[in-house]
């Protein structure tokens, strides 16, 4: 029998914004709707299906504290059904309307559109009783997916101004996790794989003029600090500093997998340069913190997916995603081809695209098999190749891509050249040998942050650090708060904080996807938290406060009532 080429780890990333509360369509909680069911439950029938034939996933899902929170709220249980019995009854519109065109192709696919939400409707109300995280928790318990976590409300950590705040979305990332999994989190996704190392480090001087740099840990050490074992960056990261050999110590604190790390006696061979398929220990100064792990993203599988050009949902054969029959917003065209207008746009025949996924999932098992064999370390380490992506490709922008991953994953375990792992099953079989620095930077466009900070979003970062340094100050001054309402009238401040961090506002407004939408959000939780600190300073003072101010802040308490065990000691 063939001995394995490598592992491959397929990680990932589900996060939708802070949404519930906040209007419905375009943008609003349609955004969860749509995620849930073209994703979140999809994801789910993949992992059912492969488990019926023995197949454990081994997928690493990314869920956002925030995501998580929204799908578990009770107003979102009682809403997404609502959605799902509009698009039944749409459906079913459709399909009474193409028949009196005498066009049988498209009732056929209307009635496809009517049982596929019938469904997911089934799924979530019957046999997941309206608890998707639950089941997320479930399969996570049985051993067939590792569930990571995520900064809270996927705030843009190189940019932050405040170590308060990046402590304050980390620490209540692990308190969600735990309360949600029942465990403590052992791999951390970076909100759009931002990263930033350990620095002198000022504000951007675009957003508050020239200041003095200060100390600034690494990310890194926020995250082996409260635990992790891993992240997950971009290739281009990989041009920091030469590796170092490193012995690891076999002791175990905070749960971690290593207890300390260290520079070797012996000088240890390194032949070449830094391999993405390899997981590597980070930090300038790994001595000095529990020692965290990053895996690096493989570029070649992310061409084939990723790419406008190259990727696979570009095929002519699709579901088009952007093309939309009213009423009801469900889709009846296919891509068609590269340059197609939306006019022009052919019908889509399902059984079309049922081939073509089994010839790109082919294609893909060939390449990471490939990829990895022409990638040997020769180190006594099995390669590794990390495909990271956003969960949402899979199902909502490729209606095919669930589809895409049974196949792949299905033929993957059946090859015995590729062993299909999670991140952390690959660190406990095969844990690094070297420690690198990394630069900062993201996944995003260029490589850098200018995705989330430009002359569009400049605006949005000045009110971030207005609120970070007034939260500091409330803080230092009352501390958690003398009292139940005081302590509410912060912790209430905080959320608001943190809704305010999230990265999806200035994503948003960059490329012009919902700018009115996102910028409508930057001001209103700016505002609030802005309005709320001030109530809590009236409050400290003994002045007594309105019925008007005490409805308004009720209903802020209504609307935004997520992460209620969140702790002004995690922003000292």
């Amino acid at each position: 029998m063939s001995e394995p080429v490598g592992c491959f780890v397929l990680v990932l990333h589900g996060h939708t914004p802070y949404v519930l509360g906040h209007g419905t369509w375009p943008h609003g909680a349609q955004m969860l709707y749509e995620a849930a069911a073209d994703t979140y439950i999809p994801l789910l029938w993949v992992i059912e299906e492969l488990a019926a034939e023995d197949i454990p996933a081994n997928i690493t899902i990314s869920l956002s504290p925030v995501t998580i929170e929204q799908l578990a709220d009770d107003r979102f249980k009682e809403w997404f059904e609502g959605y799902l019995n509009n698009k039944i009854h749409r459906a079913g519109e459709n399909d009474a309307e193409f028949n009196g065109w005498g066009d049988g192709h498209l009732a056929y696919l209307a009635r496809r559109w009517r049982e596929r939400y019938e469904a997911l409707r089934d799924s979530f109300v019957n046999r997941y009783e309206r608890d998707i995280v639950g089941q997320y928790r479930k399969w996570q318990d049985r051993g067939h997916i590792e569930v990571m976590t995520c900064a809270a409300t996927h705030g843009y950590l190189p940019l932050l101004r405040e170590d308060a705040s990046i402590s304050l979305q980390i620490q209540q990332a692990v308190a969600t996790y735990e309360r949600h999994f029942g465990r403590r989190p052992r791999a951390f996704w970076l909100p759009e794989a931002g990263y930033r190392p350990q620095c002198e480090w000022a504000p951007p001087a675009v957003v508050s003029g020239e200041e003095p740099s200060c100390f600034r840990r690494g990310l890194e050490e926020f995250l082996a600090n409260s635990g992790f074992d891993y992240f997950v960056v971009d290739t281009h990261l990989l041009g920091g500093g030469p590796p170092g050999a490193v012995q690891i110590d076999s002791a175990h604190t905070l749960g971690k997998q290593w207890g300390t790390i260290r520079k070797t006696h012996e000088p240890q061979p390194y032949d070449g340069d830094k391999s993405p398929y390899l997981a590597y220990f980070v930090g300038h100064y790994y001595e000095d913190h529990p020692p965290v792990a990053t895996f690096i993203r493989d570029p070649q599988t992310g061409l084939k997916v990723w790419s406008a050009e190259h990727g696979y949902p570009g095929d002519p054969a699709y579901l088009e995603f952007h093309k939309k029959h009213q009423p009801g917003d469900l889709r009846y065209w296919r891509v068609t081809g590269a340059d197609c207008a939306l006019g022009d746009k052919q019908h889509y025949i399902p059984e079309w695209a049922d081939g073509v996924v089994r010839e790109q999932a082919g294609n893909f098992l060939w390449t990471v098999k490939e990829t990895l064999r022409a990638n040997q370390p020769g180190s006594g380490q099995w390669p590794v190749l990390c495909a990271p992506f956003d969960a949402e490709l899979f199902g909502h922008w490729w209606f095919e891509g669930p589809r895409f991953l049974v196949h792949a994953l299905r033929w993957m375990h059946q090859d015995p050249e590729i062993e299909v792992t999670t991140g952390s099953q690959y660190l406990a079989q095969s844990p690094p040998q070297t420690a690198i620095t990394l630069p900062e930077g993201s996944w995003g466009a260029g490589g850098g942050h200018r995705v989330w900070l430009n002359e569009d979003t400049r605006w949005c970062w000045q009110r971030i650090y207005d609120a970070e340094v007034n939260l500091r100050n409330l803080i230092q001054e009352h501390g958690g708060g003398h009292d139940e309402t005081m302590h509410q009238l912060i912790q209430q401040a905080l959320r608001e904080l943190l809704l305010l961090e999230a990265s999806d506002w200035e994503f948003l407004i960059t490329t012009g996807s919902a700018r009115d939408y996102a910028e409508s959000r930057i001001q209103s939780h700016h505002t609030d938290l802005k309005r709320v600190v001030e109530l809590a300073r009236r409050y400290a003072r003994g002045e007594a406060l309105s019925e008007e101010e005490w409805a308004y802040f009720g209903s802020l308490a209504d609307r935004d009532h997520i992460f209620a065990d969140i702790d002004p000691d995690w922003y000292q």
